[in-house]
């Protein structure tokens, strides 16, 4: 977030003097306290200061770098995770290579009839599967997909930096967002690198407004 000249100044004030009130801050930089209250609500909520009733208001502490880290972490994957795009077992390699280029995605999730979570295709096990002379239309994903307990997955409450970690260790597109059901782990949603950048991008984007 980038702060006027008289945000900054109003900072370097309470830092020396605070905790001190909205009145005392106007009075130093001769302005109305009318004046100056926006400035003192964008700080305030911008997490640069603090404010008490009857007490004034005081520095946190916090640069902008641990404000925007805080943020971050506060971040869940319920927030940002979209539709997943799923293909069912019985799917031929082909078929699967055909959704892949039409959704635009990087990772398809295979599930069985219950919409449960049973493995996983990546744009290498596709690829794979494609080289030679076989006929893809005549092999169905199970042969060739990763499958549970080897994969990845994330539930709504997780932190979205916690999955973003997730992606980078396991140097994977995407993870599936599951909900635990007496039949298995539902496909809910997704979590991808895209989700993370577009994400990221947003953040600072609105931080300089």
């Amino acid at each position: 977030m980038e702060l006027s000249k008289r945000q900054q100044h109003i900072i370097e004030i309470v830092k020396e003097d605070g905790p001190i009130t909205g009145e005392q801050i106007a009075e130093r930089l001769n302005l109305t306290r009318a004046t100056l209250r926006p400035d003192l609500a964008i700080l305030t909520m911008a997490g640069f200061l603090d404010a008490r009733p009857r007490v004034g208001y005081f520095y946190t502490g916090k640069t902008g770098n641990e404000l925007l880290t805080e943020t971050i972490k506060k971040y869940k994957v319920q927030d940002y995770q979209s539709r997943p795009i799923v293909v069912e077992e019985s799917t031929s390699v082909y078929d699967a290579i055909s959704t892949m280029f039409l959704e635009d995605v990087g990772t398809l999730f295979v599930v069985d009839h219950h919409s449960c979570l049973t493995g996983v295709l990546s744009r290498k096990d596709l690829l794979r599967a494609s080289l030679g002379k076989q006929d893809l239309a005549a092999i169905p994903v199970h042969i060739i997909m990763t499958r549970m307990p080897n994969i990845t997955v994330c539930r709504r409450s997780d932190l979205l930096i916690e999955v973003a970690k997730q992606l980078i260790d396991k140097q994977i597109d995407g993870i599936p967002v599951v909900k635990d059901t007496t039949q298995g782990l539902e496909v809910t949603g997704r979590i991808t690198k895209t989700t993370i950048t577009k994400v990221f991008v947003e953040l600072v984007m609105d931080d300089q407004v």
